[in-house]
């Protein structure tokens, strides 16, 4: 089938909709499982963490072998890791085996790395007049995933009954099988001549000490870390604080809507008022959302803290990817995608590793106090962006 690119966009848009709702599947149940299986609890964030793993050990590979094989191929690829990961999974949860979910976990992660280059393949489909809302587009495939993913754990719980949340993984395997289908009819470029992409382009730590480089990889690594800190342990808060599954259930999907709904009007924003407002904005949402946290632990904190999390995530992250389509000439984009990548999932991973410690070691307050130093530095780094007479013509670097 053929469609024009805008249609190709939305295509992407709905095979990073049935990606990001198997990861919804996972975020909503995978420490509560975790809390279920591992003998020490102080360990119940592990599964999440190694999910985060996963997907940063699969970004360089994922985007070099996207370079090389082109990105149909690539997608496919993360697909298969995805559904097998949760054949894993499930199995683990039948076995009640908390290694064998850990690897699980790690391999549905891994998955993600190869669907974080969804948004890039739009924005390379995409003029840039039209980049920003191409990205914004692809992420709000994650609205699907914030409606269906924790309502699809929910109901799929008992599919296996007496064995809880098997049920979840077998969703998961399906998604996967629905979106490597939907690639099939998705036009994209071929890949390119073998040896076509190697040694061009500038020196990758020449490209990396652009102004514009560093701010967008902060902002990155800020939205997602912190994200991956707050979200990880907000569920096992709730149980400790006497609330039940379905309650966690519910906030989560708030806080992926908050992640993902606003990318419907993100790319129009950064058109109309320019990247640093924007940017700026997810900052000071991330710190109301730690001062939300902080003022209690009633069931509407948790919604509010999570849902600003989310929108204040999508800020950064839009805005920081968008950032980041500047600093590099089309023959660069395999080597700086995956660097970029692997920056900000290393990031979330140990945010994610260092949740539960804090989490079991500390209480909740101190999650919220870790976090405040390193949102304020991000903030610092957009305001100077945006009094720097080096951004007055942001373009690729070196035109």
């Amino acid at each position: 089938m053929v469609f024009g690119n805008r249609g190709t966009i939305l295509l992407l848009a709905g095979c990073q909709a049935l990606a990001m709702t198997s990861m919804s599947v996972l975020a909503t149940t995978a420490a509560i499982i975790g809390n279920m299986l591992a003998a020490n609890k102080s360990l119940s964030t592990l599964p999440v963490a190694l999910q985060m793993t996963g997907m940063m050990c699969a970004t360089i590979p994922a985007a070099l072998l996207m370079g090389r094989i082109g990105r149909r191929g690539g997608f496919w690829t993360g697909a298969a890791i995805g559904a097998s990961g949760g054949v894993v999974a499930g199995s683990a949860v039948w076995a009640a085996s908390f290694p064998m979910f850990c690897l699980g976990t790690f391999l549905i992660g891994s998955s993600n790395g190869f669907a974080q280059q969804y948004r890039f393949a739009a924005a390379e489909l995409a003029d840039e007049g039209f980049r920003s809302k191409a990205i914004s587009l692809v992420l709000a495939g994650g609205v699907v995933s914030g409606v269906f993913g924790p309502e699809m754990a929910r109901w799929s719980r008992d599919l296996f009954s007496p064995v809880l949340f098997a049920g979840c993984f077998a969703m998961i395997v399906a998604l996967q099988i629905c979106a490597a289908a939907l690639l099939t009819i998705v036009r994209l470029p071929p890949p390119p001549p073998r040896g076509a992409l190697r040694g061009s382009g500038r020196p990758l730590w020449q490209i990396v000490r652009q102004p514009l480089f560093v701010v967008a990889l902060l902002c990155g690594m800020v939205g997602y870390g912190v994200m991956s800190l707050v979200m990880t342990a907000t569920p096992i808060a709730m149980i400790g604080c006497g609330f039940v599954f379905t309650d966690a259930a519910f906030v989560i999907q708030w806080h992926i809507l908050g992640m993902y709904a606003p990318s419907f009007v993100t790319g129009h924003l950064i058109a109309r008022v320019g990247l640093a407002p924007i940017l700026l904005t997810g900052a000071i949402l991330l710190l109301a959302c730690c001062g939300i946290n902080l003022a209690g632990i009633a069931e509407g904190n948790f919604w509010a803290a999570n849902l600003l999390l989310g929108v204040g995530w999508n800020f950064l992250f839009v805005g920081a990817t968008t950032l980041l389509t500047r600093t590099y000439r089309p023959e660069e984009r395999a080597k700086v995608q995956a660097l970029n990548d692997f920056t900000i999932f290393g990031t979330s991973t140990l945010a994610a590793f260092s949740s539960g410690a804090l989490l079991a070691g500390f209480g909740w307050p101190t999650v919220q106090m870790t976090v405040l130093p390193f949102v304020v530095v991000a903030a610092a780094a957009i305001l100077w962006m945006r009094s720097s007479a080096a951004r007055a013509e942001p373009s690729y670097a070196g035109e």
